[in-house]
């Protein structure tokens, strides 16, 4: 039989020690991302994802909004104070390697032992009184030694906390531009609706005032007149609800911007925003690199893994040193005397966990279960981002058809009401058929209107679904 040799045991705890120092890192997710985000939409060298909101939205006014919004905003500066809060947790970690110091400026105590107790009658028979004191000046010293990367595991740890703070801030960003920005475009098109309204209504008026002529010379009858003034009643009472949904909507765009309710000026209208002529994407991948969600669930992976890494190593042992030195005097007034009452220990320990109720065991595999989750949970957020880019540039280009249709309706409803009212002049018509084209062709217009806010939402809601510039 041959003769084995024992690994002499300091090589053996070098591999140990060497194996244990290395902080765990999280493993690399295949997460099988497709190549692009639908045929329609051809990646593009410069992304929306790339891209600043000073860049993608050319509007002046909404610009100086959203950048009023990233000074003002409650919400944002609530996460910005976060990011202060952990960045005074990063600083702390910075001295996980530094020893504990405490100082004991003053410590006096007095004992007094029982007359039948060994130490009673030492100290009566030794000092001549029943009692001792003890009068103590100290400076203690812990310092325990980072043999298994347990210290350095959570050092970056709080490097993690704190780029988690700052991905949160940039959530709240993201979120904020694109509230703003659907905020203004809602506030756009009521102003488009309001226009439409008072125009329609400016035509219902002027119509029925042709009307009582023709009654005064018998060329038509009272019911058509009162026809005609109830159609332009019904355009009027549009009107203060549109301005109190404008009002609203200030209301609500001040709000976002850290203001108190005033008027919102505005240089363009809804038709004179300017649209991009195409939205280049870019690859799924990207979503890795800018969607703060999907960086904050790739840093919880991280940090899952750091966690099993300081449960794994909790349940080694610890090496710790301690020292302890100072005055020391049974006197008061031999308390300060020097060299006399100097004193100093010093002692090192190493313990190990044995029994604790599988605490520790407990721990270390919940950590790595949650390890698990937290992997589960990051390819959620990649599988939702890019379900949420899909969705928004299917309803763009679904918007755009949406829109080309609308504008069509409008040019043959504008038709039929100029074709209604010639065939009521010459008698070939009723004046029915002039109501219902009036009222279509309003409704067309007010539809036309929505569409195109709503393709403008869309597009805000890519440029947020992409992660809003804030790389």
């Amino acid at each position: 039989m041959k003769q084995i040799k024992l690994m002499p045991l300091a090589a053996l705890l070098s591999i140990v020690l060497l194996d244990s120092c290395a902080v765990q890192q999280a493993k690399k997710t295949d997460l099988a991302l497709p190549e692009s985000f639908d045929n329609n939409f051809v990646p593009a060298d410069s992304s929306v994802a790339k891209m600043t909101y000073r860049d993608f939205f050319k509007d002046p006014v909404l610009v100086e909004l959203i950048d009023l919004g990233m000074a003002k905003n409650n919400d944002l500066q609530v996460a910005i104070k976060q990011i202060a809060i952990a960045s005074e947790g990063f600083k702390q970690s910075k001295w996980v390697y530094a020893p504990v110091v405490n100082a004991s400026l003053v410590n006096a105590s007095i004992n007094r032992p029982s007359n039948n107790s060994m130490n009673g009658m030492m100290a009566s028979q030794f000092m001549g009184q029943h009692y001792t004191t003890d009068y103590t000046s100290a400076v203690n010293i812990s310092w325990e030694l980072d043999i298994w990367g347990k210290l350095k595991a959570q050092k970056q740890d709080a490097v993690i906390e704190l780029l988690k703070t700052k991905e949160a801030a940039n959530a709240v960003k993201t979120r904020l531009v694109a509230e703003i920005v659907q905020a203004y475009y809602n506030l756009l098109m009521l102003d488009k609706q309001l226009a439409i309204t008072k125009e329609n209504l400016s035509f219902a008026d002027s119509t029925w005032q042709i009307l009582v002529k023709q009654q005064h010379l018998g060329m038509t009858t009272a019911l058509a007149v009162q026809q005609q003034f109830l159609v332009k009643e019904q355009v009027s009472k549009r009107i203060p609800d549109i301005e109190g949904a404008i009002a609203i909507q200030e209301n609500a765009l001040n709000v976002l911007v850290g203001n108190y309710p005033r008027r919102i000026e505005r240089e363009k209208g809804l038709d004179e925003v300017y649209v991009p002529n195409q939205l280049a994407a870019g690859i799924p991948a990207a979503l890795l690199s800018f969607r703060p969600d999907v960086r904050s669930k790739e840093l919880d992976l991280r940090k899952s893994y750091l966690g099993v890494h300081i449960a794994r190593v909790s349940m080694y042992p610890g090496l710790n040193i301690t020292a302890q030195g100072g005055l020391n005097s049974f006197k008061a007034s031999n308390w300060f005397t020097i060299p006399g009452a100097l004193f100093g220990t010093a002692a090192g320990a190493i313990t190990q966990p044995i029994f604790n109720g599988r605490q520790l065991k407990t721990k270390y595999e919940q950590s790595k279960i949650m390890a698990e989750q937290a992997e589960i949970q990051f390819k959620q957020a990649v599988l939702l981002g890019v379900a949420e880019v899909s969705e928004a540039l299917v309803k763009i280009q679904k918007l755009d058809e949406q829109r080309l249709i609308a504008a069509d309706v409008i040019k043959q409803s504008r038709e039929i009401v100029d074709k209604s009212l010639l065939l009521y002049k010459y008698n070939e018509g009723t004046y029915l058929e002039v109501i219902i084209a009036q009222t279509n062709r309003l409704q067309a217009e007010i539809d036309l209107a929505t569409v195109q806010a709503q393709k403008l939402n869309s597009i805000a809601i890519l440029y947020r679904s992409l992660g809003g510039g804030w790389l």
